[in-house]
Order: structure tokens, then sequence, then C-alpha cells
């Protein structure tokens, strides 16, 4: 990810020392008291998790969305909290966090609580579009709990004393460390030397990053900020909790997420391709299909019912031509993900775009359950490329909902972000 700094007179990124409640568990329990992040977490795993502890985190991140289930979180975090399972610190401090998953792939960054700024500033930069459903339902239980319950995930081209203060920690023993369901290894280091962050805070101060992952937490940041500057003014509310990712030396893994169609079959969509000039042929197998899918600027994507499965590829770019907008940038115009909402689902098989008729699937096991489910079909697509997403950010414009799947996540539970403890 290379885009260029802010303008001088917006200022760079500002991620500040605050004072963190967090866990109290050993090791042994620690793992099973954390989650991943809500938007990934469906019933059936919410079940397990708490199945395998009680009070793991999701019991607070993510309630029934309903006022009693928002109250419901906010008194079971307040427990949790009065019998010690959860506490604060004393002082404030920037953490460095790691994430290692089976393979030995180590992501590693700050957290800390960032500065909220506005898109056209140029320092915070999104890539995604959002949704008012998912905005209402963080800012419920966020405002019910008081607290930042999950860090955003941000990344950035580092290289200067933040990116050598994330390098060290691992000099140091660890405040916390733990193992969760999925194999991954989580290690938290604190930071409370005042050389050091002060030292962070000048590195930072021309820098810019993208959000990698939440987009809807970020917006209710903002939505929270705005509510509680009309009400009294400055706050913490103008800070939100986040995960500061170098992406030059701890870069994450980025994945595609997949769509279901769910308003039309598959024999449909394909008739409805009628004379277009593109490619369409069948392959044995989604694995064997989407494995196979060709590298290049060309869209091309597996369209499945786990029954049969074809590819479609757009060689001569006439689906592309199709989606593209007049006020699209070059950067947004070709992506897999824009061709697909904008050529695909709206122009040749005339549907609407909404999460009713095209959802998504973060794997593709979840993909082929759905499209089974649901009668419809299963469009798998290709990761988008890092430095595709920060040029698209980088150019002022939004990819479609869900269009990139960083990992690993950060675990929820670890470390919260309490704003009445901000305020002692």
């Amino acid at each position: 990810m290379s885009p260029p700094p802010p303008p001088q007179d917006a200022g760079g990124l500002s991620l500040a020392p605050f004072r963190a409640l967090r866990p109290t568990a050993d090791t042994d329990r620690l793992g099973r008291l954390l989650c991943p992040p809500y938007d990934v977490i469906d019933a059936e795993l919410r079940a397990t998790l708490l199945a395998d502890d009680s009070a793991n985190a999701v019991g607070v991140i993510l309630p029934e969305p309903t006022p009693d289930g928002y109250a419901a979180a906010a008194r079971r975090l307040a427990d949790e909290v009065a019998n010690g399972l959860y506490a604060s610190d004393e002082s404030a401090a920037l953490f460095v966090y790691e994430m290692r998953d089976p393979s030995g792939h180590a992501t590693r960054g700050l957290l800390g609580a960032l500065e909220l700024r506005a898109p056209e500033d140029g320092v915070i930069l999104p890539h995604e579009n959002t949704m008012a459903g998912p905005v209402a339902d963080r800012l419920a239980v966020m405002t019910a709990t008081g607290t930042d319950l999950e860090p955003i995930y941000l990344v950035y081209d580092g290289g200067g004393a933040a990116s050598d203060l994330v390098r060290h920690a691992s000099d140091d023993t660890p405040v916390a460390l733990a193992v969760t369901r999925d194999g991954v290894e989580h290690r938290l280091w604190r930071v409370a030397e005042a050389a050091a962050l002060a030292a962070v805070a000048q590195d930072l101060t021309t820098r810019r990053a993208l959000i990698a992952d939440g987009h809807h937490r970020y917006a209710t940041y903002r939505e929270r900020q705005r509510l509680g500057r009309e009400a009294t003014g400055p706050g913490p509310w103008d800070r939100g909790l986040a995960l500061l990712v170098d992406s030059t030396d701890y870069g994450p893994q980025v994945h595609a997420i997949h769509r279901v169609v769910n308003d039309v079959s598959l024999a449909e969509a394909l008739s409805r391709l009628g004379d277009l000039d593109v490619t369409v042929f069948e392959r044995r197998s989604p694995e064997d299909a989407l494995a196979d899918l060709p590298v290049g600027p060309a869209f091309a994507a597996v369209l499945t019912n786990s029954v049969r499965t074809f590819v479609l590829e757009d060689a001569k770019g006439t689906l592309a031509q199709l989606a593209r907008r007049t006020d699209d940038p070059p950067e947004l115009a070709g992506l897999d993900v824009s061709v697909l909402h904008r050529g695909l689902v709206e122009r040749v098989w005339q549907l609407a775009d909404n999460v009713d008729t095209v959802h998504y699937a973060h794997s593709l096991g979840e993909a082929l359950r759905a499209a089974l489910a649901s009668d419809g079909f299963a469009v798998l697509l290709r990761p988008t490329p890092v430095q595709a997403v920060a040029a698209v950010a980088a150019a002022g414009a939004r990819m479609p909902r869900k269009s990139t799947l960083f990992t690993p996540k950060p675990a929820s539970g670890l470390v919260m972000r309490r704003l009445a403890d901000q305020l002692s």
C-alpha cells in the first residue's frame, strides 16, 4: 500500500494511549473468552463460543439486536467488571498486538485510541460502502455498554519509530497470551514509556492509513462523535479503538468475500448472458474452478450451485464496459466486485443489488451451503490485491460493500476501551 501522504494542513494519524479494559483470566482460560469480530459470527458459532465458556465476549459483542438485548449486554459487561473478570488498567498505554496463525504467519500492530477524521481530510481512508443497519446496531451496543468493544483495523506504509517499536516488542514479556479455537496465537505487550509514546506520536503525524476492516464500526465511531459533540462538546468519543498495522513489515493476508444470489437460478443466470461476448465453460468442481481462476485484470469468477460449476471470463471487457459509470475512477471500474455488482447483478441479471438478493459468504463452504439452502447459486471471487484496495481509497472512491476479507482478524474481548475510564 503506497498512498501519498496527507495534505500538510490536514495533519496525519493520531493514535493515543488509553486506559484499557482487559480480562484478568490466565492463559488457559483467556482463549475461551475471546471471539472473532461480530460480523463473521453466525448463530451456530455464537452458541458454540458460549458453550465453551459462558463468559465468552460474544455475549457482549453480539447481543440480540433489540433494546432488551443491548441492555442485557451492558449488564453482562458491568457484572464481569464487578466480579473481577475484567479490570481497567490504572494508567494509559498503547499496546503492541500480535496474531500468529497456525502456519506461522504473524501480523503485528499498535492498538490505541485513534483520532477520528472525516474522509475528505485524506488521513483515514475508507474503501467500502456501509449500510445503515449495521451502523445502527453497533451504535446501540456501544452506547448501551459505553465501550469500544472491538478495534477497527488499519494498514499503512510504516518504516518509522512506530514500526521499530512494534518490531522489537517481543524483546519483553507479553502481558497477555492466548490461543483461540481457530489456532491463532494472540500476544499483547503494554507500552507506557513516555519517550516511546512521544516517538510514535511524532512518527504518525505525516502518515495516513487505509481501513482494512471495520468500516461499519468506523462509521459508528463518527456517528457517536457527532452525537456526543452535539450533547456536551469534545470528549472521549472523539477517538475510537483501532489496530494500526505496518503493511510493509507485518501485512495481513487478503481474501475474497464470495456472493450468494437468491432470486434467480444458476440456469437462468447463464441464460441471461445471452449473446454477450464472454467465455463460459464447465468445470468438475467449485474447488478446482476457484483454484484455477486466471490471474489478470480481466473479470473472472466461478458460478456454482454445487451440482454444476462454471467459470465465466470477460477477456474482451464486455461486462466491464457494462459496469462502467461515467464518474468511476479507473482504479474502481475494473475490479471484479465492481463488474459483478454493476455489470452482472444490475445490468445482465437485472436484480436489485441489496443484501436480501445478494449476500455474503466468507468461505467456499459457507457459500456452497447458502446457495443450496436458497435454491440460488454462489459467485466465487478472486481476492482483491491490497494495492488495488489502496488505490481505490486514494482516489476517493468506494468499493461495493464487503469486498475484502483481511486475516487474521483481531480477537474481540482481548482489549476494550470504556469511555468512562478515559475521563479519569
